[in-house]
This record gives C-alpha cells, structure tokens and sequence, in this order.
C-alpha cells in the first residue's frame, strides 16, 4: 500500500522534471541563433564625401566624356584614306578618211594621297587636345560640385538629429510629468491648466521632432541617390557640424579663383580652343592636294603603256572660306566677352559669400563654446525646480521652449556657415584652409 502510495504521488517526481525542464531550456537558448549585427553603416562627413566621390554613378558619364574626347583627338590626328581610280574603256584606230586599223581595251588605274596644307593637322590636334582639356575640368568640376553637395546634406542630417534627439528629450521630459501629475489630486483650476499646457506643449514637441526626422530622412535618401545605394539604405553620420573660425579676404580669394575657378579655366580652354578654329579656317583657304602614282594600258592598231605620278588640287577662285572665317572670329569675340563676363559674375559670388560668412563668424563669435550644453542644462534643473514646485510653470515650458529654440538657431547658424564656406571653396577651386588667411573673428 505505501509503494502504492509512493509510486502515484507525483511530488516525488517533481525535482527530476524540474532538472530536465531547466536543462532543456538551457539547451535551447545555447541553441538558438546569434542576433543578427545591425546594418545599419556609422561614418563621418568626411568618409561619406568619400564614399560619394568614389560610387555616385553619374561619375561614369563625365568618364567617358573623357574617353570620347580622346577618341576625338585619335581622328584629327589620323591621315585621309587614299583614293584609288580606275578608269576602263574601248580605242578604235583608224586613218583619215580611210578604214580602221583595229579595236582594242583602254583602261587606267591611279592612287592618289590626300595632303592638307602644311599646318592643319597640328591645328586640328591643339583642337582636339583642348576638348580633352574641357572633358577634364568638366569631371574636376562636377566631382567639386558633388563633394559640396554632400557635405552640405550630410551637416543637414547632423543637424536634423540634434534637433531631434533635443526636441525627443524634452517631449520625454514633458511626457513623465504628466504622468506625475495626472496621478495627483488637483486643488483648483490651476494645477489642471498646467498640466494642460504641459499636454499641449507635448504635442507640439512631437511634431518638431517628427518635422526634424523627415527633414533627415529626405536628406538620407537623396545622399544615399548620390552614393548610388537604394533610398531606403540605412546610414547614420557621426561627428557635428563643422565650424569656421578664419576666412581669408577678397583680395586673397579673388586671387586664387583667377586661376582655380572651374568656370574661369574652361572659359579660358574655350578661348584658346576658339583661336585655334580662327587658325583652321584661315588655313582651309588653301586646298588640299592630291598625289599619287598611276599607270595607264592601250590596245588598238597597237599597245601603249604609260606610268608617271598625277598631282591635283581644286583652284581656289570662287569659295576663299571667307564666311566661315568671319564665323569663326566672331565666336572668338563671343568667347572673350563670356569669359570677361564669367570672370565678373565669380567676383560678385565670392564677395557675396564671402560677406555672409564673415557676418556668420562675427556672429559665432560672440556664442559661448558650451552654449548648447548651457541651455540643455539650465533646461533640466528648470525641470526638477518645478516638480519641487519651485518655479511656475510658465518658466518651465518658457525654458524648455528656448532651449530648443536657441539650438535650432545655432545648427541652422552653423549649417548656413558651412554652405558659404563650400560655395567659397567651389569658387576659388580649394579649401579655404589653403588660402592665407588675414581675417579672423574678434574677440569679446
């Protein structure tokens, strides 16, 4: 009866199904998968300039801009093929008034070389060399351009994230005091109007952290266009937004951009280009010629054989290309005066740019080194004075406002700094650290 007893009552059993049932579950979660490492690819500004630099794929279109340029000279170098002429035909002989003396083949064959005028070729060379010219600095000058366009999204991301990390901190911040006060028992209308305001100003942080999210989410998506990856390819920038503390004068940049500026330097290769189309028209008043060996075969009465060497040319007396030499200089004109006019144009930007930026330092200037983390600080001991019930709310929200306002106007401070800087750096064709600089912010 007690075995009976013993072997039915299940406590006895209870360690052993205990031990098996740990066991397994510890061999299940030695068993189970790795987590799978995030995807998600952590650079630099100045590693995704790179990266954009090297896989944008409208790379390859200014690539074989290039290699057609260079096919191009490849043909102007090249002689014309020779000509071959071959002439076949019947002779009949016969005498003055009287009968013929016999039928026969007549037929002649010629090859004949094609010369230009001395000259041409060596034009039509420097021609094709300044078209490489153009290619290449067409290539610098978009590579320019991309590099300055990704710098400036990648500083928008970075200053979409603080403001939204910033706005999501506060919105948090809001959002656990009222769960604070929702719990206690409001003495009057005035407890209940404030957690009103505190609700409403939640709302609105939410909104400006959604606003900041999207804002780097467009700029994500057109740097990953620009990486040549998928919109949706995850990416997140590490660092800050760079700052300028120096900038050279408009003397030094205007100096350096005479001879830099991409715009300056292909106006400049049209020019020469141009005048070297002058030169060929005027060369192509005078004709070619043509020279070569030929030989000749006539069977009748009798067989004659001649060989010598033909030389032909056109007489130039009714076409002097005189309209396509007019043509030619007056584009030369057109190329002087748009390169005279371009010059201009990069004056005004530089000194616009340069203006802006200068005001934007003097402007950085006067900023605290900590002023961010100044805000965000006196932002949470307003929080914490006003759960002990130290300041109204009105400073509460008043601060918490500011502080984000005040960031927002240094990122977009600094973001509208970074974008005259890479104009200034586009138009005088290398970084402003590489200039002399003689201006410097003052200091207070």
């Amino acid at each position: 009866m007690r075995f009976a007893e013993f072997a039915i009552n299940p406590w006895y059993f209870f360690p052993q199904v205990l031990f098996f049932w740990t066991a397994a579950i510890l061999t299940a979660a030695d068993s189970s998968p790795a987590p799978v490492a995030s995807t998600v690819s952590r650079i630099t500004l100045d590693a995704l300039v790179a990266d954009v630099l090297k896989n944008n794929p409208e790379l390859e279109f200014y690539r074989a801009e290039i290699t057609a340029a260079r096919a191009g000279r490849k043909t102007a170098a090249q002689w014309e093929n020779p000509e071959v002429s071959v002439e076949v035909g019947g002779k009949r002989v016969w005498e003055r008034n009287g009968p013929s003396l016999g039928d026969g083949v007549a037929w002649s064959v010629s090859v004949a070389q094609p010369f230009e005028f001395p000259g041409r070729l060596a034009i039509r060379k420097a021609i094709a060399n300044r078209q490489i010219d153009l290619a290449k600095l067409g290539l610098e000058q978009f590579e320019a351009a991309l590099g300055m366009r990704a710098r400036l999204l990648g500083g928008a991301v970075v200053a979409a994230q603080e403001r939204e990390a910033a706005a999501r901190e506060v919105s948090q911040r809001f959002q656990s005091l009222i769960e604070v006060l929702v719990q206690r028992d409001p003495a009057g209308v005035t407890p209940l109007l404030d957690q009103r305001i505190i609700e409403a100003g939640t709302i609105i942080l939410l909104r400006r952290a959604s606003q900041a999210t999207r804002e780097a989410q467009a700029a994500l998506m057109e740097l990953n266009a620009l990486r040549g990856r998928p919109p949706e390819t995850p990416l997140t920038l590490t660092g800050s937004l760079p700052s300028v503390s120096v900038l050279p004068t408009v003397t030094a940049l205007n100096d350096v951009a005479r001879t830099n500026n991409f715009e300056v330097r292909l106006r400049q290769v049209e020019l020469v280009q141009q005048g070297f189309r002058v030169r060929l028209a005027k060369n192509e008043r005078y004709p070619r010629v043509s020279l070569g060996p030929f030989y000749s075969q006539e069977e009748a009465s009798d067989e004659e054989r001649i060989v010598g060497v033909g030389l032909s040319m056109p007489l130039p007396l009714w076409n002097r290309n005189s309209g396509n030499i007019e043509a030619s200089e007056a584009r030369l004109q057109q190329a002087d005066a748009l390169l005279r006019l371009t010059w201009r144009q990069v004056e005004r930007q530089i000194a616009e740019h340069a203006l802006a930026l200068r005001t934007q330092i003097d402007e950085m200037s006067r900023w605290r080194a900590d002023a961010a983390q100044q805000f965000r600080e006196a932002a949470e001991l307003a929080d914490r004075h006003y759960r002990l019930g130290a300041v109204p709310v009105t400073t509460y929200v008043e601060m918490q406002v500011r502080y984000l306002d005040a960031l927002d106007t240094l990122l977009a401070t600094r973001a509208e700094a970074l974008e005259h800087r890479q104009q200034l750096e586009l138009l005088v064709g290398m970084p402003l650290e590489n200039i002399p600089a003689t201006y410097a912010a003052p200091s207070h």
